[in-house]
C-alpha cells in the first residue's frame, strides 16, 4: 500500500467517501496518474482528507486527463494535525518552498507569512506553494493540508493576535524566558527575514506578554533551516504534551 500513489482530495468539491463509491479525480491528477507515473486501469491509489481519512481505491478510468477512482475500504480514520502555525517572512523563491515543505512535513497546520522591516520579497505565488504543501502532504502520509494565509505586515497581525495562544519568537542571540508550560496545539511559531529581527521589532515583540523568546543556539542560521530547528524544538514539547494526553 505505501508504494501506490497517494492524492489529496480537497473535501469541499467531493461528497463523503464510501465503500464502493466513484471518486472523479481533479484533471492534473489524471494526468500525473497517467503521463507521469503510468498508471493504468486497475491500479491502485490510495486518497485522503482529514474529513474522510485515507482509502484504498482501483483507477476504474483513466484517460487523458479525467480518471474515476473506485473506492475500495478505508484504511485510516479521519483525524486533523495537532500542530504548530508558522509566522515567516518571505525567503526568496527556492527557500520559501523550501519552508513551506519543511513545515508541512514537521506538522505545521497553517502558514502564515509576514511583512517585517528587512523583508526583501513582497510577492507570493500562492497557487505554487499551495501545490507544494499538497504534494509534501501526500509524500509524509499526513492527513490534511495547511493553508497558507496572505502575506501580511507583522505589527497588523500581532496587533490582531488571539488571547489565549502562544507566539514563540526565534529571536537571534537573546536570552529566551524560562518556559513555565511547553506548546499548546494552535500555538504558532515565528521567524525572521534574512538578516533577522531589527532592534524595533525585537524590543516590540519582547513587550508582548503573548511572546515566548526562543533561542536556537550560538551559531546564526538561514531563515528557513531556523523554521525547521524552531518546530523541532517548540514542536517537541507540543508532542509530549499530546502523548501524555493520549
Amino acid at each position: 500500500m505505501r508504494d501506490c500513489p497517494r492524492l489529496f482530495i480537497p473535501p469541499d468539491t467531493t461528497v463523503p467517501m464510501v465503500a464502493g463509491g466513484m471518486l472523479e479525480l481533479e484533471p492534473g491528477q489524471a494526468h500525473y496518474l497517467g503521463a507521469v507515473l503510468r498508471q493504468q486501469a486497475g491500479g491502485e491509489v490510495a486518497v485522503f482528507n482529514a474529513r474522510d481519512g485515507q482509502w484504498q481505491g482501483v483507477i476504474d478510468h483513466l484517460r487523458r486527463e479525467r480518471c474515476q477512482i473506485r473506492l475500495v475500504e478505508r484504511t485510516r480514520a479521519p483525524e486533523a494535525t495537532e500542530g504548530l502555525g508558522l509566522l515567516f517572512a518571505p525567503l526568496k523563491r527556492d527557500a520559501t518552498e523550501t519552508v513551506i515543505r519543511m513545515g508541512t512535513e514537521l506538522g505545521v497546520t497553517r502558514f502564515c507569512p509576514v511583512v517585517t522591516e528587512r523583508t526583501n520579497t513582497h510577492r507570493l505565488n500562492a497557487a505554487r506553494l499551495e501545490s507544494i504543501a499538497r504534494e509534501a502532504a501526500e509524500q509524509c502520509e499526513r492527513l490534511d493540508v495547511p493553508g497558507i494565509d496572505p502575506l501580511v505586515p507583522l505589527v497588523n497581525l500581532l496587533a490582531q493576535w488571539p488571547e489565549g495562544i502562544s507566539l514563540f519568537a526565534a529571536l537571534e542571540r537573546s536570552m529566551p524566558r524560562p518556559m513555565a508550560a511547553p506548546a499548546q496545539a494552535g500555538d504558532c511559531v515565528l521567524i525572521g527575514p534574512e538578516g533577522g529581527f531589527s532592534a524595533r521589532e525585537q524590543d516590540m515583540l519582547r513587550a508582548r506578554a503573548f511572546v515566548r523568546p526562543v533561542s536556537l543556539g550560538s551559531l546564526v542560521l538561514r531563515a528557513d533551516t531556523a523554521a525547521a530547528a524552531a518546530l523541532a524544538l517548540v514542536g517537541a514539547g507540543l508532542k509530549a504534551v499530546c502523548d501524555a494526553g493520549s
